[in-house]
């Protein structure tokens, strides 16, 4: 437990179930409850702090259907997509960071972040996937006001994809894209003085953190095995040619 922790940084932020498989893929079989009394022994056991919303609903806007309903799985990638903004405190400034997650695997297919939270920041997010297969896929939001514009409904109509919009002050309607920003928090954001940091330097970080960690090594514990999403991708895709 003491090698896979020091393998990567971010590995101590691993929890039991997540450690039991890190240690399954390599063969060793412990039970949950010996994981998690050896990790709270050593004090590697640690608490969760939860983001809150940032976009602002539009209580004017067309209302798109909620196609998920919360059911975030998916049999195929680029199938089911999701996506909303989130910000962390720079030293000269905020910067926005909006990702899409790809329902699939857990993957992070898009990321953009800039120092505002303009409807550009979602529509560039949208086109940053014209390298994937996406046409036809749906892509679910909240409702703000970003996600309702002419402009990124345009972009969306475009890039061949269908909307869907979470229910107003329904949180748990795009859980899974939550989640992913308390794990970015909790791994990365709130481990760093980003106070004390430029713009630049924490997007290098988040960049980093995310297509170099979080898709390609991190134990995802929703894939089978607890194969990093990126890994479980190539795997099934090669299998199904």
């Amino acid at each position: 437990m003491q090698q896979i922790l020091d393998e990567h940084p971010c590995n101590d932020n691993y929890g039991a179930p997540r450690m039991q498989l890190a240690l399954r893929q390599r063969g060793i079989e412990v039970g949950i409850r010996r994981i998690t009394r050896i990790m709270r022994k050593h004090g590697w056991l640690h608490t969760r702090r939860r983001p809150k919303g940032l976009t602002k609903a539009d209580p004017e806007a067309m209302a798109s259907e909620n196609l998920l309903k919360q059911d975030f799985s998916a049999d195929e990638p680029y199938k089911k997509l999701l996506t909303d903004i989130t910000q962390v405190q720079c030293r000269d400034g905020k910067l926005y960071i909006s990702p899409i997650l790809d329902c699939y695997n857990g993957e992070i297919l898009s990321l953009i972040m800039r120092n505002n939270m303009k409807k550009e920041l979602c529509m560039d997010t949208v086109k940053a996937l014209n390298r994937y297969p996406v046409r036809g896929a749906i892509l679910h939001s909240d409702r703000g006001s970003q996600y309702t514009s002419g402009g990124f409904r345009e972009t969306l109509e475009k890039m061949g994809l269908t909307q869907s919009l979470s229910g107003v002050a329904h949180c748990y309607d795009n859980a899974r894209m939550e989640s992913f920003f308390a794990t970015l928090k909790k791994e990365l954001l709130y481990r760093i003085p980003t106070y004390r940091m430029t713009i630049e330097q924490v997007k290098t970080s988040v960049f980093r953190y995310v297509f170099t960690y979080y898709n390609q090594m991190r134990v995802y514990t929703s894939n089978p095995d607890g194969l990093p999403p990126a890994v479980y991708r190539r795997m099934q895709m090669e299998k199904a040619a």
